[in-house]
């Protein structure tokens, strides 16, 4: 079962067009959703949670009108959203519990089966007794995806899920959703480019509203191999190599900036060549989209 997405778009009430004749097929597994902040993400992750009405477009999950069945879309979706509040003095047990008989689990012995099982797969049994308000943020986290899963969700949707979380908390955050993402449709939202490499077999980066590059991160990364060059520079001259070449990132390094560009060909011999990576896909389909507005 794919989700199919067909010329989705959507603007505001202040005039903002948050999403342009969006396309994407989502097969099962781990999607990566790859763009800078006020790119677009949120908005489409709102739109296929059914938290919000697009302007155009159909949004399809297998034989489900996502647009138009919204309740059956959110029987079968499991949503962990940027930013999510918890009841401080609950502890996780009783309001895994809870979420779960407001989704229909009307067995007591079946939620109690399921939510220990939650619990377990999440790494927080040992902490069900403790109150939310006394969690860190990757334990919040955790317990956003284990209210996620509860109903056995066909889509999960994760926006911006390792924001602010320490490098351990990161890790067993991405063998949770690779985990997850074996049998179900997990579309993950990051600005975060090493999660999506990490993570996503397939992914779209967007960016103003625009999907400008999608496929599988190794294939996009192939296409942009041997043209990227390096070269160390003094801070102030930045500005000239930008009126000169196409630079698509800096990085800072030993008290020198680190520039990265992109051209068929070496610019000169100060330059060397970068292996390379998914971010450098990323920063070049992102400068040249913006390059492109501002002409």
């Amino acid at each position: 079962m794919d989700l199919q997405i067909e010329n989705l778009s959507k603007t505001y009430s202040n005039g903002v067009q948050a999403l342009k004749n969006v396309n994407l097929t989502i097969p099962r597994g781990m999607f990566g959703l790859l763009g800078p902040n006020g790119a677009g993400k949120s908005s489409l992750m709102r739109t296929l949670a059914t938290l919000q009405q697009a302007d155009e477009g159909s949004v399809m999950l297998g034989d489900i009108d996502v647009l138009k069945d919204k309740e059956k879309v959110r029987e079968i979706l499991g949503y962990l959203p940027q930013e999510f509040g918890v009841y401080p003095k609950v502890n996780s047990y009783n309001m895994l519990n809870h979420i779960a008989s407001l989704k229909g689990v009307s067995s007591k012995g079946e939620r109690k089966d399921l939510v220990e099982s939650l619990l377990t797969k999440t790494n927080l049994w040992h902490v069900r007794n403790k109150s939310l308000g006394t969690y860190s943020g990757g334990m919040k986290q955790r317990f956003g995806i284990a209210q996620a899963l509860i109903g056995d969700p066909r889509l999960i949707i994760v926006d911006e899920p390792t924001a602010g979380l320490d490098p351990a908390e990161r890790v067993r955050f991405h063998n949770l959703l690779s985990e997850i993402g074996e049998n179900t449709i997990v579309i993950l939202s990051t600005h975060i480019v090493e999660d999506i490499s990490n993570l996503c077999n397939n992914m779209a980066i967007i960016c103003l509203g625009e999907v400008v590059a999608k496929g599988n991160p190794a294939e996009l990364t192939q296409a942009v191999k041997g043209r990227v060059w390096k070269k160390s520079i003094e801070k102030t001259e930045l500005e000239n190599y930008k009126s000169d070449l196409q630079v698509i990132s800096t990085h800072l390094k030993a008290g020198k900036t680190v520039i990265h560009v992109i051209s068929d060909n070496q610019p000169d011999k100060t330059f060397e060549a970068s292996t390379a990576n998914l971010e450098d896909v990323y920063f070049t389909e992102i400068t040249s989209r913006m390059e492109t507005i501002s002409a």
